[in-house]
Formats: structure tokens, C-alpha cells, sequence
């Protein structure tokens, strides 16, 4: 199976882009700072750090994740963006939010900060699913997957 890479790089960009949107105030960064119990000082100082190494780190993963969603979306055949939203969909719920609800159950951490994690994994799929099912090379005009 061939895959569609810059398909496949673009959808891990979104992924990550919609990371640094969706933990932006603009969206959750105030409930986010909330749920983990930073004060004010533990703040100032996780932001005078620098995080490369932690973006690059969540690049990678965004990168293994579109990879991996590139063979689920050739595997059930999508090739629509609702088919590929369907399959990102199954996926996030089988993996994603199953393997993260430990965190609540053992690590007694807030359900809210499960939720915001968890919804961004969930919009995240969908996206990725979708764009990897609809994207097509311009020569040849086959889905971001090819047998």
C-alpha cells in the first residue's frame, strides 16, 4: 500500500495546529490552567521555559497518528469526508478516549480536564479522517491511500 504523504503531513499539521488553538485562550487555556491547580508563580514559570522539545515531541506524535489513520481510512475505504470522519470517529473512541479514561479512574485527575483532552482528540480525527479521505494527488487523482 502506497500512502499519500504530503496528505498525510498536512492532516498532522492540522492536528497540531488545532492543538495550539484549542489549549489557546481563545478556547480552553483559562479552564485548562483551572482543572491542573497552577498558581500563579508555577505559571509564570512553566512559560519562561522553553517547550521545543515538547512541540517537536507533539508534532511526531500528530505525524504517527495521521500515519496510522492513512491505513484505517484505505482499510474501511473511505473516500468521503463523512466516511473519513466516521472512521477517525471509531478510532477515537476505541483508542483515544477508552485508554485516556484511566487518568480519571487511577490518577484521580478532574473529568473536566478529561473532557477538554479528550474533545480535542475527538475534533482532531474527525478532521484528520476526513481530510485523509478526501485528498487526492493531483496526477493521478487517487484518495491519500493507493493499493
Amino acid at each position: 500500500m502506497r500512502i499519500n504523504y504530503p496528505a498525510v503531513v498536512a492532516s498532522a499539521a492540522a492536528y497540531w495546529v488545532l492543538g495550539a488553538l484549542w489549549y489557546s485562550p481563545l478556547l480552553f487555556a483559562r479552564p485548562f490552567i483551572a482543572l491542573k491547580g497552577y498558581t500563579p508563580e508555577q505559571l509564570a514559570a512553566i512559560q519562561a521555559q522553553s517547550h521545543a522539545g515538547e512541540i517537536g515531541l507533539a508534532f511526531l506524535t500528530s505525524l504517527v497518528t495521521a500515519y496510522v489513520l492513512a491505513h484505517f481510512v484505505k482499510f474501511t475505504g473511505a473516500e468521503t469526508a463523512a466516511s473519513g470522519a466516521h472512521t477517525g470517529f471509531w478510532l477515537w473512541l476505541g483508542f483515544v478516549l477508552t485508554t485516556n479514561l484511566s487518568t480519571v479512574l487511577f490518577e484521580a485527575r478532574p473529568l473536566g480536564l478529561y473532557l477538554i483532552n479528550n474533545g480535542y482528540h475527538l475534533v482532531a480525527m474527525l478532521g484528520m479522517g476526513a481530510l485523509l479521505a478526501v485528498w487526492r494527488r493531483e496526477r493521478t487523482r487517487v484518495p491519500a491511500y493507493q493499493s
